[in-house]
């Protein structure tokens, strides 16, 4: 294996998806949600440039190949049981969510069965527009968390445990209420709606993915 620029802006990108992780297990919100946001972005970014490096440089390989899905793969399905956990388990979050983990699962075992044939399975135009419906959604909603404290605590100039309390529905306070409605309210409702896009286009992809399998997946007569 050659550790060549794409190859290693590859591997970051897998490293980063265990990061936001670490980046809530070792700070307090709203600095977790602010690097997580970060992170994601950063790593999010190298999606396109690895990709786009390799062909430019004439540096693919089959290394960089099978690792890119796998860290695409990391980045979401992480990232979207950290946004489902935080959320308080809603609805209209856990939904989409599970479509995507579903969805991530079943298309994988499906090339894991196939083997050399899942050449036939080779990732579409629609499927690269999937996967940044997926990542821009999960910055969004990552941006809700971070911005819901950061409206609050510059518009009130409360304590921490203050504006938890005010999140928690403990405390009341008009002024904070309306920066909560202005501000997170809105990040929250714009990533839904993203998640639930990136949810309808992953279900058109992985029904394309099993049409396509389904001439290997007959039993010989």
């Amino acid at each position: 294996m050659n550790w060549t620029l794409p190859n290693i802006l590859t591997v970051l990108r897998l490293f980063a998806a265990f990061g936001v992780v670490i980046m809530f297990l070792y700070f307090n919100r709203p600095w977790a949600d602010w690097f997580a946001l970060v992170l994601f972005g950063l790593a999010a970014l190298t999606d396109f440039f690895d990709g786009y490096l390799a062909r430019l440089w004439n540096q693919t390989s089959r290394f960089g190949a099978m690792l890119d899905p796998i860290a695409d793969k990391a980045m979401v399905v992480i990232a979207l049981l950290i946004i489902v956990g935080f959320s308080g388990m809603d609805p209209w979050l856990l939904l989409p969510a599970s479509v995507i983990i579903f969805r991530e699962v079943f298309v994988s075992g499906l090339r894991e069965f196939l083997g050399d044939d899942a050449k036939t399975l080779a990732v579409t135009k629609l499927a690269k527009w999937k996967t940044t419906a997926q990542m821009l959604a999960i910055a969004v909603l990552f941006s809700k968390g971070a911005f819901e404290h950061y409206f609050i605590e510059q518009t009130v100039g409360m304590t921490s445990e203050m504006v938890d309390g005010i999140l928690a529905g403990e405390i009341e306070d008009v002024v904070g209420l309306r920066w909560k409605e202005m501000g997170w309210h809105l990040s929250w409702s714009v990533g839904l709606v993203l998640l639930w896009v990136a949810a309808l286009l992953t279900l058109i992809t992985g029904w394309d993915y099993f049409r396509k399998s389904l001439p290997f997946l007959r039993d010989p007569q």
